[in-house]
């Protein structure tokens, strides 16, 4: 069975930068990993600004909060903002909507093998000081010398044997899939570990994507919680014992707490990181959030701010994002529109690619996207960043599609044979009307509500009739994963070590995935061609990137053809937003020193900033 649980993981990592949908899926007993990414709430009012070119206060000021700390001076504490939207329970890596920065691909507390860069699309040292591979299935991972975890004991090849082979015993763990791709891992000498590859199921690059998600666990501590009998994911853990340079000292409903750790292992190999304390208050909305952003209470953002260029542009404050110019952030991710392939008369191709030809995706990255995505183009490539070396544009011009309402006429009447009616609907020989269509995707995600409004009256324009619904989402949490559903905007996986290859796998693959009526995990509307299989085979097993941007391009080719989704706009994996009141030296892309993500390798962000005072 393919790695549903490492895709559920993903999937509810781009639930979670919603706020609405955190609140109304816990409401309903939905499983969300709440709190790990930041709200993308828009159509809010905006927040009060602090008066234009006045520079916040960025003196010693003190912040208390319960824990063993109870006061941070300002110039020691960075302040950052959208990981964790509700009172944190747990510290458990392990358990979904764990408290920030326990889950996810965060650094802090609990490290990874490796470092996820989504600007290089390559995985960077962390716990490993190197990655080998001495052929096409084996990998040997040499970790650095002195681990240790922050209660002294020393971190070693046993510690990481334990924590993947949790896998084989439990399956509730996120990775229980490891195996499906790893035959065997062993600890060669205490510093050193082996993993066998599956060579049915050759995926290197799905592998390195587990070495840098999976946090290495202390063994000293959970070899015991493991053998209990306890659902790991169950265990309610409030004083994690990491290997990171952060420790945990205070949360509460108001804010998470840390504090770096003088005894870091790492401190010989990345330095000391600048900030004693970094705190996360826990806003209620996103405006209040943007506001202390704006006022130079926060100091590094992950959330959805409107407009932000207007606080450098026409406020003078010292804020600031990747680029300074559109798209302002980099791109992660693909929201698609899917189309239920077998439903008629969307079970014809050259329909679907009228629809394609008719969306005005300029106006989408305009108006719904507030200009932080480029123009979407037809390709399930994202062209920018780490998926830039794969991304063939001369495919694109030549099988894609683009903004074309008069193309979009000319599929309409020539190859589908469709007569207009006196309504401006077309309908086809057999009688069919081209509507009314049903369009959905959750309510209060207002960026895409936007985007469908849009995307219905580019329809409209070219005489097909859709209508927008925009129902809880926990309802759509259930009948999109079903297949229940005609149209749907919705999400796959984003820029991973794996991609592009796991999004053609969430998008074309048929293979695993259940009849319509039983939860899908990837291929939500049950699309199908005999030639995928081979070629996403060949391309996961592939390492060579001139060979597998061949094999991507195939695939991109059948993409195209039979546009069973369409890209409708990119987001970024992070907001990445920063005011430079208090701490500066912050990268960008004039400054690329680290990537723009908090995440996995941003954990370098620490070591570059500096504090004005």
């Amino acid at each position: 069975m393919e790695d549903r649980r490492t895709h559920l993981s993903a999937f509810l990592a781009h639930v979670t930068t919603r706020r609405q949908v955190l609140r109304g899926a816990l409401a309903a007993g939905a499983l969300v990993a709440g709190g790990l990414l930041a709200s993308c709430r828009q159509g809010a009012a905006t927040p009060t600004a602090a008066p234009a070119g006045q520079t916040p206060a960025a003196g010693p000021t003190v912040v208390s909060t319960p824990g063993a700390v109870t006061e941070f001076p300002r110039n020691e504490t960075l302040f950052v903002a959208g990981f964790q939207w509700g009172p944190p329970t747990t510290f458990n890596p392990m358990t979904p909507g764990t408290g920030w920065p326990a889950g996810g691909q965060y650094q802090h507390i609990y490290e990874t093998l490796f470092a996820f860069n989504l600007l290089t699309g390559g995985i960077e040292p962390q716990l490993g000081e190197k990655l080998e591979t001495p052929d096409s299935a084996t990998m040997v991972i040499t970790l650095h010398q002195g681990t240790k975890w922050q209660d002294g004991k020393p971190l070693t090849a046993d510690d990481v044997v334990f924590t993947y082979e949790l896998a084989k015993d439990h399956p509730e763990v996120p990775h229980n899939t490891f195996f499906d791709y790893v035959s065997q891992i062993t600890k060669v000498d205490d510093r050193t570990i082996r993993l066998d590859l599956n060579k049915e199921r050759l995926n290197p690059g799905f592998v390195k994507q587990f070495l840098a998600s999976v946090k290495i666990l202390p063994k000293h501590i959970w070899e015991e919680r493991a053998k209990s009998g306890q659902t790991l994911t169950e265990i309610v853990d409030t004083e994690p014992v990491g290997s990171g340079p952060y420790k945990l000292v205070g949360f509460s409903p108001e804010r998470v707490a840390l504090q770096r750790d003088d005894n870091y292992w790492g401190i010989s190999v990345f330095g000391t990181p600048a900030p004693k304390y970094i705190v996360h208050p826990i806003f209620k909305s996103n405006d209040e959030g943007n506001l202390a952003l704006e006022q130079g209470r926060i100091d590094i953002s992950q959330q959805f701010a409107p407009k932000i260029w207007e606080m450098w542009e026409k406020k003078n404050l010292p804020v600031g994002t990747w680029f300074k110019q559109p798209p302002y952030h980099v791109p992660g991710s693909i929201p698609l529109l899917f189309i239920n392939v077998h439903k008629k008369p969307w079970d014809n191709p050259t329909l679907r690619r009228a629809l394609a030809y008719a969306i005005n995706y300029a106006q989408i990255a305009e108006l719904a996207m507030s200009r932080y995505s480029i123009t979407a183009n037809s390709s399930l490539i994202i062209p920018d960043g780490a998926e830039k070396k794969f991304y063939d544009q001369a495919n694109v011009d030549q099988n894609g599609w683009k903004h074309d309402p008069q193309r979009a006429v000319q599929i309409l009447e020539q190859e589908l044979g469709a007569k207009k009616g006196n309504d401006g609907i077309y309908v086809l020989p057999d009688g069919t009307r081209l509507g009314p269509f049903k369009v959905e995707c959750p309510y209060g995600w207002t960026d895409w509500q936007t985007a469908l409004e849009l995307v219905a009256q580019s329809a409209k324009d070219v005489g097909i009739e859709i209508n927008t619904e925009f129902p809880d989402a926990p309802v759509l949490f259930t009948r999109i994963p079903n297949g229940d559903f005609e149209l749907a905007l919705w999400f796959v996986n984003g820029v991973s070590p794996a991609s592009p290859w796991i999004r053609f796998r969430d998008v074309l693959d048929d293979r695993g995935v259940p009849p319509v009526g039983q939860q899908a995990f990837w291929n939500y509307n049950r699309y199908s061609n005999p030639a995928v299989a081979d070629l996403l085979d060949r391309a996961a097993a592939s390492q060579n990137e001139a060979e597998q941007k061949e094999l991507f391009a195939e695939l991109d080719r059948i993409f195209m053809k039979d546009a069973p989704v369409i890209p409708l706009m990119y987001r970024p994996l992070e907001f990445y937003e920063y005011n430079e009141s208090v701490w500066t030296g912050f990268p960008n892309a004039d400054n690329p020193t680290a990537p723009p993500q908090q995440s996995g390798a941003g954990i370098k962000i620490l070591y570059v900033i500096k504090a004005k005072s």
